[in-house]
């Protein structure tokens, strides 16, 4: 299968690396991007040839969250769309979440907004001890809606809320101590930290693995239907509110919004 804003490698011993590729704009989670990560999970998903997958990027960030040109256009979309866009964007996170494969995050560089939402749905991540990552919604006048299941459940409640809401930045070693990354390491040793995560993958069972992990997604925090539509709800009603489309006009306009000036 073949994408336009991923790519896709897969060497001989099965590890397969989905690299987004959109780096002239940063990563950003385009509606066309995330069906294809969408597609791309349930491909990798029922590979039998596939062991392990390393999620990574191109260019300089890894990923700078939700691209702020589809969220404009969710502002005169009828509300029935702007439902159908956000739950396309909350199923992507679920297919990745739920991949019965194990799902490495490679983070060579800066994850805001939704890209700390797609480190979270990673079984594990490691990042370069350079990169910064935030949850920069609330600046925008949104919220971390779709990913929020996926962040609480990575961080736990109350580390959550030292950066959930605030929309600061904070370092790769910050970013150990509130869970989001397992290791933080010099770029140069990524590679060698991500095949060290892989490799004990080869020797197990792959259908072992896969029951285990669905195992301790059953055991851990609810993230089913219920949980999802509702977070589709509250972005939906981000987007039909006044803050958000002051917030992104402002980002485009290049000018501060209103509750910042």
């Amino acid at each position: 299968m073949s994408y336009e804003t991923l790519s896709v490698e897969i060497d001989g011993r099965g590890v397969a690396i989905l690299w987004l590729d959109r780096a002239e704009k940063h990563n950003a989670l385009s509606a066309q991007m995330i069906a294809e990560l969408t597609q791309a999970a349930g491909a990798l998903g029922g590979d039998d040839a596939v062991r392990a997958v390393v999620l990574a990027a191109k260019g300089r960030t890894f990923c700078a969250g939700g691209d702020l040109g589809w969220m404009r256009d969710q502002f005169t979309a009828e509300p029935a769309v702007r439902s159908v866009e956000a739950a396309k964007l909350a199923h992507m996170l679920q297919a990745l979440n739920t991949l019965p494969k194990p799902l490495i995050g490679r983070l060579h560089g800066n994850a805001f907004g939704g890209g700390v939402g797609m480190a979270s749905v990673c079984d594990v991540a490691i990042g370069a001890d350079s990169i910064t990552m935030a949850l920069t919604e609330t600046r925008l006048g949104l919220i971390p809606a779709t990913i929020g299941p996926y962040v609480a459940a990575r961080m736990g409640e109350a580390k959550a809320r030292r950066v959930f809401m605030s929309g600061r930045r904070f370092d790769a070693v910050e970013a150990v101590q509130l869970n989001l990354l397992a290791r933080a390491v010099p770029e140069g040793d990524l590679d060698t930290a991500i095949e060290a995560e892989v490799t004990p993958y080869l020797s197990c069972a792959p259908e072992a693995v896969a029951r285990s992990k669905a195992l301790l997604r059953a055991l851990g925090p609810r993230i089913d239907e219920d949980v999802i539509a509702h977070t589709v709800g509250e972005l939906a009603k981000c987007w039909e509110g006044s803050e958000a489309p002051e917030g992104i006009g402002a980002f485009f306009d290049k000018r501060k919004p209103r509750w910042a000036e």
